[in-house]
Parts: structure tokens; sequence; C-alpha cells
């Protein structure tokens, strides 16, 4: 029996981070969300997140279970990727601020700057025009976000910051060889709002 794309099976990168609300996220827009934490579990998804948490950690895991490799295979093999905060810098070819060898998963020709809003104590909330998603802004959670300092122009920005010391700031890409690679700064798991999954689902199923 062929495949059902109308429920396609994303999987979430379980090593560290907001694993639970991208699940619960997932589910909610139609997708069947399992978690991925060894090699063999990417096999047969049709779309992927790297959530949000703290990006060296999960590089550091990802070695250990020994995902680097078959992950940067998946996405130069154009398998569809979602990454929130900290998935947005390992999307990113390449990174300013971060510590000394740190490494990505890359993907989309971007510069990001790691912790770009300052320390935890300095995240915020604001409110977003999306490109690509309808129904009015996004509100979005910055917590020890990035931004994007340059990008390539296979990479097409969706959103950036209006107003304060961070106006005009890019804060939510799409890019990759079809379009198949979805980055934000902020974490749309957090608040209930569940367009930027539904958007990412609607890649996933176009993609399929």
């Amino acid at each position: 029996m062929a495949p059902d794309y109308r429920t396609p099976t994303i999987g979430v990168l379980a090593l560290q981070g907001d694993v639970r609300e991208h699940l619960q996220a997932l589910e909610s827009v139609g997708a069947r969300a399992t978690p991925v934490r060894r090699p063999g579990e990417l096999a047969g998804l049709d779309g992927l997140v790297l959530p949000g948490g703290e990006s060296t950690a999960i590089v550091k895991l990802a070695t250990i279970f020994e995902l680097v490799e078959p992950l940067r295979a998946a996405l130069a093999g154009g398998l569809p990727t979602y990454g929130s905060c900290a998935g947005m810098i390992l999307l990113a070819d390449r990174i300013e601020g971060g510590i000394a060898g740190q490494t990505t998963f890359g993907g989309l020709d971007m510069t990001v700057r790691r912790n770009a809003f300052g320390r935890q104590v300095d995240s915020f909330e604001a409110d977003l025009d999306l490109s690509g998603v309808d129904g009015g802004r996004v509100h979005a959670v910055f917590i020890r976000a990035p931004w994007v300092e340059a990008l390539g122009d296979s990479v097409e920005v969706l959103a950036r910051v209006e107003g304060g010391v961070a106006d005009g700031r890019i804060v939510a890409v799409r890019g990759g060889v079809d379009g198949q690679l979805l980055a934000t700064s902020f974490h749309p798991e957090l608040t209930g709002d569940t367009r930027v999954h539904a958007l990412f689902a609607r890649i996933v199923r176009e993609r399929a």
C-alpha cells in the first residue's frame, strides 16, 4: 500500500530541548510525529524538526549517538526540515558568536549570530508578520535567540523584528535546494499557535 502523504511522518530530534512541545504541535496539525535519537530512526521520515534548546549540547549528543553525518546526509538529500531557535543555528552553514570549533548540520546558505538577542534575562516576546502564514500576526517567543546576519540568494526572508534595537533583524527564513528548509529564531512550540507547524507540514506534504 502506498504511504498516505496527507498524514506525513515527521521526526523530532529528541536529544535535548523542546521535544515534547514539537511532537504535540505536529500531531495537532495532522502529522504523525515521532522522536528521533538513533540514525536508523531517520529512515522513512517525510520531514524532521530540530528543536530549540542548546545548540552546542545538541551537536555533542548527536556526535555521541552517531547522528551528525546521517543528519547531514539527510539534509543534503533534500529531507524537509524545520529548525526553531537552536535548530536555526544547526541549519545554518555559518555561525558568528559560537564557541571555538562549534559545528552545524548545515543546509541553509546563511550566517547566524548565536545568542544575538542577549542572555536568558534578555528574552522577550513580539508580534511578527510571517510570510506564508495566514490569520494575522504571529506571537513570537525569543529565548537566547539567534538572528540571521547574512544570507545567500537561495534563502528567502519570511519575517523580521519590528522596532527596538533589533529593528529589521531577520528571524524567519526558508531555503534549501527546493525550499524544503524552514527556520525561525523564535519558539512557536511554546505559544499554542500551531500555524508555523502547519506551514512546515504543508512543505512536507508538497515535497512528498
